[in-house]
């Protein structure tokens, strides 16, 4: 799979670029209207990237952010929403915005959102806010390999997944692997 890809913006034409690597290979990318907007012809860009597999055509979606591609992911587990919708969303509302109308369950926002109409908007607020409302912080998208660890050990000790992030974000990042587990245990006690 094409994770990630680092290039010049060789062409643009519409939503679509074609990226130069440094092998010469050109991967045509679906690129955001923000990107395309603040990237000149020739720059060098590094995108995250989803390769969506159709039995016609390898498609490739590109994101700045990492942030972007983990809720473009989320997106994707909304039934009836496909990797065009979601990266239509992705590329014309801001993240912080969409996280914010999903918890307001703000149905006006969503439909502002080219192509995207009440019905799929009803749709992902419904399937997304309570994986929003429930322990989300845009923060807990990225989560180190530490702080995996971490989860992973509470989580054999018998600590449900939600549980052990709400004790894992309260805990000074500063300590390592043993003095997180033993932090979460004694916090846990109080």
């Amino acid at each position: 799979m094409i994770g990630k890809l680092k290039g010049r913006l060789a062409e643009t034409s519409g939503n679509i670029g074609l990226l130069e690597t440094s092998g010469g290979v050109f991967y045509e990318v679906y690129l955001s209207p923000s990107l395309i907007g603040k990237t000149s012809l020739h720059s060098l860009i590094e995108i995250y990237t989803y390769l969506q597999v159709r039995d016609d055509a390898l498609v490739l979606f590109g994101f700045e952010e990492k942030k972007q591609y983990e809720f473009f992911k989320l997106l994707l587990t909304v039934p009836g929403v496909g990797p065009k919708t979601a990266f239509n969303v992705i590329s014309f509302i801001a993240l912080e915005s969409l996280v914010s109308s999903v918890k307001k369950n703000d149905v006006n926002t969503l439909t502002q959102i080219p192509g995207l109409g009440r019905k799929t908007a009803m749709k992902i607020i419904l399937e997304l806010s309570t994986k929003l409302k429930s322990d989300f912080d845009m923060k807990n998208l990225e989560v180190s390999e530490e702080d995996k660890t971490v989860i992973e050990a509470l989580v054999s000790l018998g600590y449900k997944t939600i549980e052990a992030k709400k004790i894992l974000a309260r805990l000074p990042k500063n300590l390592t692997i043993e003095e997180k587990i033993k932090e979460a245990l004694k916090a846990n006690k109080k």
